[in-house]
């Protein structure tokens, strides 16, 4: 990932409680490579970026090729508001 999408990475990181450093795999090259860490020290971390696709889903339950519904909710309303094409 990029620095970009680290910065992005390290909020959700944050919102959800997982824990992890987002940072440069190069501590002296920012424009390079970003990964998630288990501690800033960069001589003695390891990455931990695989590991935080299953935290999410630990944190939020398995996902499958259906919406998921509350099992006591009932039936969930929505609208679709198409762009402005104009």
């Amino acid at each position: 990932m990029d620095a970009e999408e680290a910065r992005h990475v390290d909020a959700t990181l944050r919102r959800l409680g997982i824990p992890g450093i987002v940072a440069p795999e190069d501590p002296d090259d920012t424009a390079g490579a970003w990964c998630v860490y288990d501690s800033p020290d960069p001589s003695v971390r390891k990455d931990t970026t695989p590991d935080v696709p299953a935290a999410v889903v630990a944190r939020f339950g398995r996902s499958g090729p259906e919406p998921t519904r509350g099992v006591d909710r009932g039936p969930t309303r929505g609208f679709v508001i198409p762009p402005d094409v104009n």
